[in-house]
């Protein structure tokens, strides 16, 4: 599988990229390790919340112990008080794709941040625009005060375009969207494009029956919590990282954060949680559908997995 090569060396316009996509807690940090040892491969997270260094047990990054001897990248780039956008990550990935690929390697992304997929699978292009924190905060106070649809409201008013390919539930990205039209005056729509990715890219799908994903939730937010999300997010504030960041807006952190402030009971956070990520992992599914012929669907639940998802890349490659 190696593809050795002098390191100054061209690196082909079509190398292999390995994708694992799916929803949270199905199995994709497990079967990309694995693949990685198989394929003399490192790994390029596609994760918006793993890019900050100290959200460690609440983001579930892999553990040391699976990271050793397998480089991983896209981890750690960032402190919680960093802007950080997909723009940035888009750019910083695909300088980490083409060192793996220098080294003869093969690199594998792996992430259910369906937005930081796209742009490097899909070739999304987005506008790299800065955040304007103030015209943010605005737009987050009218969602509160009037509700999410009038933010849409807002975004149809200046860019149909975009208000109808985001939808009517996504407010974050109803608020970037706003943000770059009223930074740059131009709509967010036509400040997006859709290029052919460097790579041919193999993608693998995992998902399973929905009460198993529950199943499995459920489990990692228990396991969260028994190892430490608390004093995670403890320490996070007492290193002066403030609420209103979005990195500590992130599942699991938000939520603890109104345990550590009194306003609600552990066990009543830790039900929000596990209920907030099970609809979370059913928007995941609106960016990898079942039915896209681009990616390989495996369901995690089955035995021989790993094996059924190699044989199905050496397939494919050759």
């Amino acid at each position: 599988m190696s593809r050795a090569q002098p390191e100054d060396a061209k690196i082909e316009e079509r190398s292999p990229l390995i994708a694992i996509v799916g929803p949270t807690a199905v199995g994709k940090t497990t079967l990309s390790i694995h693949l990685a040892l198989r394929l003399n491969g490192e790994i390029v997270s596609a994760d918006s919340r793993q890019v900050y260094r100290y959200l460690d047990i609440g983001t579930a990054k892999a553990t040391p112990e699976e990271r050793a001897g397998i480089p991983h990248h896209m981890i750690d780039i960032v402190d919680p008080d960093e802007p950080y956008n997909v723009a940035l990550y888009h750019n910083g990935a695909v300088t980490a794709i083409q060192q793996v690929l220098s080294k003869g390697k093969t690199p594998i992304l792996v992430g259910g941040s369906g937005l930081y997929v796209k742009s490097l699978i899909g070739g999304l292009n987005l506008p790299s625009v800065p955040p304007d924190w103030a015209y943010r905060n605005t737009m987050e106070a009218l969602a509160k005060k009037e509700g999410i649809e009038a933010v849409w409201q807002e975004l149809h008013r200046v860019d149909p375009a975009a208000a109808e390919s985001i939808g009517h539930h996504n407010l974050r990205r109803m608020i970037r969207a706003l943000e770059v039209w009223h930074l740059t005056g131009k709509a967010f729509s036509i400040q997006t494009s859709v290029t052919e990715p460097s790579w041919d890219v193999i993608t693998i799908g995992l998902t399973t029956e929905r009460s198993e994903l529950y199943s499995r939730i459920d489990e990692r937010v228990d396991w969260m919590v028994e190892n430490g999300i608390i004093d995670e997010t403890k320490g996070l504030v007492d290193m002066g990282y403030s609420w209103d960041l979005p990195s500590m807006s992130s599942l699991g952190y938000r939520q603890m954060g109104e345990y550590l402030r009194g306003e609600t009971s552990l066990d009543e956070v830790v039900q929000k949680i596990k209920h907030q990520t099970h609809r979370y992992a059913r928007q995941q599914y609106t960016w990898f559908r079942t039915d896209d012929p681009k990616i390989g669907w495996f369901d995690a639940s089955k035995e021989g997995i790993i094996d059924a998802v190699y044989n199905y890349i050496l397939q494919r490659l050759n």
